[in-house]
């Protein structure tokens, strides 16, 4: 019997029995729906987060008062400080051969007024490496001047949205604002940057560090940013920058150096077992599916006992009708995969629509990956009652009529 001749009383078999094939691919595809569905939300949160830290650049490193095992660098840490970061660390890092800039960051919430308009949001005291360290641009006027980043003046530079809120579509550049009921003039507006893990930064200011420790009464650091010139250097750098502080914090690791690859591939490794995670639970339902082929596939075998030795007689081979059931198990599983996938893309897309600020992404070795999978399944669904058929005697099949 030719592979033609077998294919064609497959789906002669599968077509005769429409309502219970249908009910036996929908559980398959239930099972590759979910599949498809959860991975691609994981996936999708993945390189959302991934694309959020890298639009900073990667050529960074973050170093936060408080020792912690942790690649987050989280201020948490800041209970076991010993002793603080101070602007003066941040100056001695500059001064490391690769570093192209370090930035002492401190930051807090107040509220920016201006006439009779005003709105709270977060302050960051920084310096002038602001555009080169984080990439932002500067759309009207200019950044923060260079200068001893411990002796700071009263300006101010208002993110996009900050600035439409308080002048509206009057002109900012030279007027004068109250951040909390201190004066300082707006001597730049930002570029557009969107959302940073749900921070808006659109809708902060930027003063000189120096101003924001007086304005939030601090005297330390909440970070010092350090950029540096090539990635083949993150290392030497990452080691310099260790050796000073330990030096200048009386040989004490009392910080936390966090590089973004670091940092990066922690949320990866994290991301990518949770989108395995979900995907093994969408799993569960292809557990269901297969049952379903199984059942099927034996009262198939069941109520194919005289065609079998039909079949036997006029001179098939074992392997042959081992091979006609496996491939109509194959058959409504590949089938079946085929609509999940096609079901499980399309809710992706009807969830990104309905809720555009989730990220969905399906790639298309997933889609390949599903297709196998239910392929695989139907396999092994079908195994156990094609080995039954195949075993069965010719003559005994016949006398089953």
């Amino acid at each position: 019997m030719r592979a033609i001749d077998l294919t064609r009383l497959a789906l002669g078999a599968v077509a005769g029995h429409r309502l219970r094939s249908a009910l036996t691919m929908l559980g398959i595809a239930i099972g590759i729906a979910s599949v498809i569905l959860l991975t691609s939300i994981g996936e999708g949160i993945r390189l959302y987060v991934l694309s959020e830290f890298t639009q900073f650049g990667t050529n960074i490193i973050a170093v936060n008062p408080g020792k912690s095992d942790t690649t987050g660098g989280n201020p948490t840490a800041m209970a076991g400080t010993i002793r603080k970061l101070t602007i003066e660390d941040a100056e001695a890092l500059r001064r490391i051969p690769q570093v192209e800039a370090s930035m002492p960051v401190a930051f807090g919430n107040a509220r920016v007024e201006h006439g009779e308009r005003g709105r709270s949001v977060l302050i960051y005291g920084v310096t002038a490496d602001v555009p080169r360290v984080w990439r932002f641009g500067v759309r009207h006027g200019r950044f923060l001047p260079e200068g001893d980043p411990r002796h700071g003046s009263p300006l101010v530079v208002l993110g996009i949205k900050l600035k439409r809120e308080v002048f509206g579509e009057d002109n900012a550049l030279g007027e004068r604002v109250r951040i909390g009921g201190r004066p300082f003039r707006v001597i730049g507006v930002m570029e557009p940057k969107g959302q940073f893990l749900n921070l808006d930064l659109d809708d902060t200011a930027f003063v000189p560090v120096a101003e924001a420790m007086s304005l939030f009464n601090r005297d330390d650091l909440i970070e010092i940013d350090v950029a540096f010139r090539s990635a083949a250097a993150r290392d030497q750098v990452v080691a310099d920058v260790r050796r000073i502080l330990q030096d200048r914090h009386q040989g004490e690791e009392d910080f936390t150096i966090t590089t973004q690859e670091s940092m990066l591939s922690t949320l990866d490794r994290i991301i990518g077992v949770v989108t395995k995670a979900v995907g093994a639970i969408g799993g569960i339902s292809l557990v269901v599916g297969a049952i379903g082929i199984l059942t099927m596939m034996w009262i198939s075998v069941n109520e194919s006992t005289a065609e079998i030795g039909l079949l036997r007689a006029l001179g098939a081979r074992r392997g042959q009708v081992l091979a006609f059931f496996l491939l109509q198990a194959a058959l409504l599983a590949t089938a079946g995969g085929a609509l999940g996938v096609f079901a499980g893309i399309g809710i992706a897309r009807t969830l990104k629509v309905v809720l555009p600020r989730l990220p969905v992404n399906t790639p298309l070795h997933y889609v390949f990956a599903a297709l196998i999978l239910s392929f695989v399944v139907g396999l092994l669904s079908g195994a156990l009652p094609a080995r039954r058929a195949a075993g069965l005697d010719p003559v005994e099949a016949l006398r089953a009529e």
